[in-house]
């Protein structure tokens, strides 16, 4: 794992001040300069060379989404967008997603003495995880369906898919959504990210893949032509065996660092034999290893993402060197296999 080499962009010398203190915290982590707006930032990754930039959206002159164009146009370099969750806030973190981000990180303007430093602990891990993504070489996502197109006609065998993502998730996700028919499979997937992107992201993948895209609900049932996203941080989910089968959000503690954990997710549909294809996409640490394992052990195909086109392939690197999965494939070729194996077009 290399070292992450920050050059922290924000026009607010306290918010410099408090990311660098964060960072410098962090193992592994050396802030390298600091820029108030994009001219000077221009100059510093030229002289100073960082692998990591974290780039606040909101800058006089040219804004932080602008910057962030010119840099993964010119000299494309892992970048973190530092943005306020508000309702443009999240619209803006996923137009930085389409351009190449590698996270969205809320800023915690309004946060308890608690709540700030548990949220700012989150950053020196991200940052570093950044550093050893892989932006430089990763794939342009293709452009979702536009509404109302569903593509060929597609038969579902009854075979759950189960995804789990986190960092670079909804890149990864909209790619493998855009491949989804109206009559997809039905579909669970567990995304770490914040709730507001999430439901920012759903509102949006609903309106323009083929099928329909909601928030995982209590009680849900899976059916074709769903998918359900979990991303509630409070809650876990688990699938309920019928006919047909459901969602259930439980309460219990987070399992081993991780709520909603696709773990639990991967697990539940292990233990009720129920016949599923399991896939862990790009992310940072270890969730969905274990469970996946528990698929793949019940008889069941397993797949990662590539680790090679992952924006963060600590998650499919932890599942692989698990044992768990069947087949390492890139996104394009993942999502036909799951439609491949949980159905097939007519």
């Amino acid at each position: 794992m290399h070292d992450a080499r920050v050059l922290v962009v924000d026009d607010s010398a306290a918010m410099r001040a408090l990311f660098c203190d964060v960072l410098e915290q962090t193992k592994n982590v050396l802030v390298v300069g600091t820029a108030a707006n994009a001219d000077e930032a221009r100059d510093q990754i030229a002289d100073l060379r960082p692998n990591v930039v974290t780039l606040d959206v909101e800058m006089p002159g040219m804004s932080g989404i602008e910057f962030l164009e010119e840099i993964m146009n010119t000299n494309p370099l892992p970048v973190v967008m530092l943005s306020s969750l508000t309702q443009s806030g999240t619209e803006t973190s996923l137009r930085a997603f389409e351009l190449g981000a590698v996270e969205c990180f809320p800023k915690p303007l309004k946060a308890t003495p608690e709540q700030f430093q548990k949220t700012v602990g989150k950053l020196g891990k991200i940052v570093l995880a950044a550093a050893n993504s892989n932006v430089r070489d990763k794939p342009r996502p293709k452009a979702a369906k536009a509404e109302g197109e569903s593509g060929p006609d597609y038969s579902p065998n009854g075979k759950i898919a189960a995804f789990s993502a986190s960092m670079g998730g909804v890149d990864a996700l909209t790619e493998v959504l855009a491949h989804y028919p109206k009559n997809c499979p039905p579909t669970v997937i567990v995304l770490q990210t914040e709730p507001a992107l999430a439901e920012m992201f759903i509102a949006r993948a609903d309106k323009e893949c083929g099928c329909s895209v909601k928030a995982a609900a209590d009680g849900a049932e899976l059916k074709a032509g769903v998918v359900h996203i979990v991303f509630d941080p409070n809650k876990h989910v688990i699938v309920e065996p019928g006919i047909p089968a459901k969602l259930r959000m439980v309460d219990r503690d987070p399992v081993e660092g991780y709520r909603p954990s696709a773990t639990l997710l991967f697990g539940s549909l292990s233990r009720a034999g129920m016949a599923t294809i399991g896939s862990v996409l790009t992310g940072m640490g270890e969730d969905g290893a274990k469970g996946l394992r528990l698929l793949k052990a019940a008889g069941f195909r397993t797949l990662a993402q590539d680790r090679t086109t992952a924006t963060v392939p600590q998650a499919p690197s932890a599942a692989i060197e698990a044992g768990a999965v069947d087949a390492e494939l890139k996104l394009e070729e993942l999502a036909a296999d799951v439609l491949a194996n949980c159905g097939s077009a007519t």
